[in-house]
This record gives C-alpha cells, sequence and structure tokens, in this order.
C-alpha cells in the first residue's frame, strides 16, 4: 500500500520515466500514414487535399496508403469479411499515424467519412486498429472557413483513442484553391497544410513504438489484473472440487 495514496493499487501503478519511452530497436523503417477522405465525387477536394498532403508526407519521407472509400458498404450491411472493410482495417493496423480530410456537409463531417471509421473497431481481440495512432485532421468547404468538421474529427479521434496533434487545416472555398491538375495553389491555406503535414510527422515520430506505453491506462490494469485474479481462484476451487475423485470423473466418463 502507498502511504499517501491508500486507494491505489499499488502494483499496477507505472511511474512514467524516460528510460520506458525508449525507442524500439525494430522502429527504424519510415513513418508509415494512413490517409482517409471523405467524398465520392470525381472532383473531389478532399480527395484532392489528401492528395496534397501525401505529396508533402512523402518529401519528408513517410510510407503512405490513401483509402478509397468507393465500393465500402454501409456498415452492418455486410459481413466485416468483405474485402474493402478488410483491406481498410488491415491499413489501419499497418499505420503508425492517419490523417483525416472530411468535407462539411450540414456542418459536419460526411456519411461517406464516417462509415469509414465506423467500421474501425475499438477493439478487434485483443487489438485495437487505431489506438495511440497519431492524428492530423482536416477539412474542406464550399463557402466561408468553418471548423465544425475538424472539431467533429478532433471528437472521433478521442473516442478512436488516437492523439491528434495540435495543429488542423480548414480550407475555405476549396473549389477555388485547385488548379485544373488538382494541385493546391500557393496561399496560407497551403502553407497551413505543410505546417500540420509536418506537425503529424515528428508526432508520428515520437509516438511509433511507444503507443501501447502511452495509453496505458491505470483503471485497465486494475482490472485486467482482478479478472486474471478471478479466473486464478476459479481455476484453484475448480482444481479442488475435483480433487479426490475417480480418475474417470475427472475426465468425464463417470
Amino acid at each position: 500500500m502507498i502511504p499517501d495514496l491508500p486507494h491505489v493499487a499499488a502494483d499496477v501503478l507505472d511511474t512514467p520515466s524516460l528510460a520506458k519511452l525508449a525507442l524500439p530497436a525494430d522502429a527504424g523503417h519510415p513513418p508509415r500514414i494512413l490517409i482517409l477522405y471523405g467524398s465520392l465525387r470525381p472532383q473531389s477536394f478532399s480527395r484532392k487535399l489528401a492528395l496534397e498532403a501525401e505529396r508533402i508526407l512523402r518529401h519528408f519521407g513517410a510510407e503512405t496508403r490513401v483509402f478509397d472509400p468507393h465500393e465500402l458498404p454501409i456498415l452492418d450491411s455486410v459481413p466485416a469479411s468483405h474485402p474493402k472493410v478488410q483491406e481498410l482495417r488491415a491499413l489501419s493496423l499497418w499505420s503508425e499515424g492517419q490523417v483525416w480530410v472530411s468535407p462539411e456537409r450540414h456542418g459536419t463531417i460526411t456519411g461517406v467519412f464516417k462509415n469509414q471509421i465506423d467500421w474501425l473497431p475499438l477493439e478487434d481481440g485483443s487489438v485495437r486498429p487505431t489506438q495511440g495512432r497519431a492524428l492530423a485532421v482536416m477539412q474542406v468547404s464550399g463557402g466561408s472557413q468553418s471548423f465544425n468538421v475538424v472539431n467533429a474529427l478532433r471528437v472521433l479521434g478521442r473516442w478512436m483513442r488516437m492523439l491528434t496533434i495540435p495543429n488542423q487545416s480548414s480550407v475555405a472555398k476549396a473549389w477555388q484553391e485547385f488548379d485544373d491538375d488538382g494541385r493546391m495553389k500557393p496561399s496560407p491555406f497551403y502553407d497551413r497544410v505543410v505546417d500540420v503535414m509536418e506537425e503529424l510527422f515528428k508526432f508520428t515520430l515520437l509516438v511509433r513504438g511507444r503507443s501501447d506505453y502511452l495509453v496505458s491506462r491505470y483503471s485497465e490494469r486494475k482490472g485486467a489484473a482482478a479478472a486474471k485474479a478471478l479466473t486464478a481462484a476459479a481455476n484453484v476451487l475448480e482444481s479442488a472440487a475435483t480433487a479426490g475423485k475417480p480418475a474417470c470423473c475427472s475426465s468425464g466418463a463417470c
């Protein structure tokens, strides 16, 4: 027992240290970044912004993947074994950081974007496909600048237990910010996108290989320890109950 903290379970309480945050020996590969966007339009500005972000990240040395949301079924309309669902989940597991880009539709994110997040489970067995990953959020708007979408994306990121970086990008009147080749024009909006990708790259380097430790929670460790003790106690009772019985009873043959 800890004298000043009598209600704390000392055996599962962790004291953070720099040593525990040391970079693992196998973290020498390029940062792996997954980019999601939220529109199926042929001239999707969220896709154009996603591809612009990808170019910047690749310049920094990241390995990137952009998920195409076309043909991803609506949540629960098909089994999770559907190829597009499996592709999305595999990419999320592969990633160490993510970029989320959505248009603003009726004051919030699009259904196309939300459907992608809804297909990512908070937990799949003992694996959480988004937990502990660095996240950058961006939005495009057809009209004046808004922050409704990036705010909504931050809520989603927190719910998915991701580490959302401080910076963000909101591109107003997106239809006039890209040229005929789909490239973003020079502007303060473009400079902000560079800022966000630079920050995401840095945070991904800081977080990767350490994410399990960074998001490890006292309450969950305490719960896991209690469950383990309960299982052990149940096994002891079962062993005691079968002790002294004929071998045929123990095997179920009686």
